[in-house]
C-alpha cells in the first residue's frame, strides 16, 4: 500500500477521473453518502482550495480485478488550519477531518499510521494543538484527544404559552438569498471574536446555512430560509437559518439549521422571531449551549426541553507551553503539571504561573508535580469545559497536593462554558 498526500489544485483535480474526485468518492463511501456528481467537482475544488486543505489517501494496488481501481483510496484523511478562540488569542489549530478506512482494510494500522505521522508533522510545523469533531467517540482517545466542548439538543414549544420576557431590541428581517452568505460570514466573524472555544469556519458552511448549497450537493436548497437580527444601531448582530420538517411531521416542526448571535439580546430576539412563525408548534435545535439563557428568558420555562447532550470539539495538545500560555485564565495562581502521553509528543512536567488571568508556562525537571494527568484529560480541561475535579473523579487526573484540583478549577473555569458550533 502507498500513501499519497496532496493539496487540491492541479489541473487533473478538476476532472471526474482525477485524484481529487476519486478521493471525494472514497470519503463518501466512508460516510455512507451518494456518489459524487461530476458537475459538482469545480465547486468542491474551490471550497477545498479556500480552506487550504491537505488530503491523504491510502491506495492498495493488490485488490481483485473487480474492485474499485487503485486510484480510489481505501482510506482518507484531511487537514486544514483555522483559529480557535482561547480568550487571550485566536490560536491556529490543526484540524483533522474526513477520516475513513474501508471495512476491508480495518485493523491494519492504517489510521494509526496516518494520525501519528500527521500529529508529529503538525508539531514540527509549530502548531500548538490539534482538534477534531468525532463521528465515533471511541476512536480518538487512543491518540491523546479529549472531549472539550459540548452542546445540547433542545425542543421548544412555541404555541400560545411561548413568550420571551426580555425587552424588545432592534429589528429582525428575513433576508434575500443573494445576501445571506456575506451576512452569515460577517456575523460569525463577530461571534468568533467574542466566543471562547469557537473555531473559524470552512468555506462551505456559510453556503449551506444560506441555502446556496444543499446538504448533499453544492446546489441551491430552496427549503432553507435565513433571518437576520439588526441591533439598535442597525448592525447585523445575529442570524438564524431554518428548514420546515414537513406537514407530515406533527407537531408541526421547524428545524434550526444554524443560529449564531454575537450578543445576548440578538440571541433572544432570534428566538422571539422563531416563536412568531405562523403554523409552527415546535422548534428543534441540536447545537444549543449547555448553559443556555433561553429557558430563563421565557414566561414558562417548561416550553423548553433538553433531549440530549453531545460532545463537539476534541482537543489534543502538541505544545503545552504555547497552548497553555496563549489561553486566558481567572485570577492568579501557580501549579505544576505532570503530563502523561502514551505517544511521547508532550510528555513532561510543566509549571503554569497565572497572574491576573495571564499565564506563563515553562518546562521544569526538579519540582514534584502538584497534579499528574493524561494528555487526554489535559485536552478536556484545556477550554474549561470539563472541571479538573470531574477528571480526578474519573481517574484521568491525580492530585498530589491538597487543593490542587480546586486550583485548576479556579484557574481554568469560566463564567460561561466554552462553545463551539463549527463541525468539520
Amino acid at each position: 500500500m502507498r500513501t499519497e498526500i496532496f493539496t487540491p489544485g492541479a489541473d487533473e483535480d478538476a476532472t471526474p477521473e482525477g485524484r481529487f474526485a476519486k478521493w471525494l468518492d472514497s470519503e463518501s463511501i466512508g460516510f455512507h453518502e451518494g456518489t459524487l456528481d461530476p458537475e459538482d467537482i469545480p465547486q468542491y475544488l474551490t471550497a477545498y482550495q479556500a480552506d487550504q486543505r491537505v488530503l491523504w489517501g491510502v491506495h492498495d494496488s493488490a485488490q481483485p480485478a473487480e474492485a474499485l481501481g487503485a486510484g480510489h483510496p481505501v482510506a482518507t484523511y484531511g487537514t486544514m488550519v483555522h483559529p480557535l478562540n482561547v480568550g487571550g488569542a485566536q490560536l491556529d489549530a490543526h484540524q483533522i477531518t474526513a477520516v475513513t478506512v474501508r471495512p476491508s482494510h480495518r485493523r491494519n494500522g492504517i489510521l494509526r499510521s496516518m494520525m501519528m505521522s500527521d500529529l508529529r508533522g503538525a508539531q514540527e510545523r509549530g502548531l500548538p494543538l490539534a482538534i477534531l469533531t468525532a463521528s465515533e467517540a471511541t476512536i480518538y482517545g487512543r491518540f491523546g484527544f479529549g472531549a472539550a466542548t459540548f452542546t445540547q439538543s433542545v425542543e421548544v414549544d412555541v404555541r400560545e404559552r411561548f413568550e420571551v420576557t426580555a425587552p424588545r431590541t432592534g429589528t429582525t428581517a428575513l433576508v434575500a438569498r443573494e445576501h445571506a452568505v456575506n451576512l452569515a460570514e460577517s456575523i460569525f466573524e463577530r461571534f468568533q471574536a467574542g466566543t471562547f472555544g469557537s473555531v473559524g469556519r470552512q468555506y462551505a458552511v456559510a453556503r449551506r446555512i444560506a441555502g446556496v448549497w444543499g446538504r448533499e450537493r453544492p446546489v441551491e436548497d430552496r427549503s432553507v430560509r435565513m433571518a437576520v437580527h439588526y441591533d439598535a444601531a442597525g448592525e447585523p448582530a445575529g442570524f438564524v437559518s431554518y428548514r420546515f420538517a414537513g406537514w407530515e411531521t406533527t407537531p408541526y416542526t421547524m428545524k434550526i439549521v444554524d443560529l449564531v448571535a454575537s450578543t445576548p439580546s440578538a440571541y433572544l430576539e432570534l428566538w422571539r422571531y422563531l416563536g412568531s412563525l405562523d403554523l409552527v408548534e415546535r422548534i428543534t435545535w441540536d447545537s444549543a449551549r449547555r448553559d443556555d439563557a433561553l429557558p430563563w428568558a421565557l414566561r414558562d420555562r417548561r416550553c423548553y426541553q433538553v433531549k440530549g447532550t453531545d460532545d463537539v470539539l476534541w482537543v489534543r495538545l502538541l505544545d503545552v507551553p504555547v497552548a497553555l500560555g496563549a489561553r486566558s485564565y481567572r485570577g492568579s495562581g501557580r501549579i505544576v503539571l505532570e503530563v502523561l502521553d502514551d505517544h511521547g509528543l508532550v510528555t513532561g512536567t510543566y509549571a503554569l504561573t497565572v497572574v491576573d488571568g495571564v499565564g506563563e508556562v515553562e518546562r521544569v525537571e526538579a519540582p514534584a508535580p502538584d497534579v499528574t494527568l493524561t494528555v487526554n484529560a489535559l485536552g478536556s480541561l484545556y477550554l474549561g469545559g470539563v472541571p479538573a475535579s470531574t477528571l480526578a473523579a474519573a481517574g484521568g487526573l491525580t492530585a498530589h497536593t491538597d487543593g490542587a484540583a480546586g486550583v485548576l478549577d479556579a484557574l481554568f473555569g469560566r463564567a460561561q462554558e466554552p462553545y463551539c458550533i463549527t463541525f468539520f
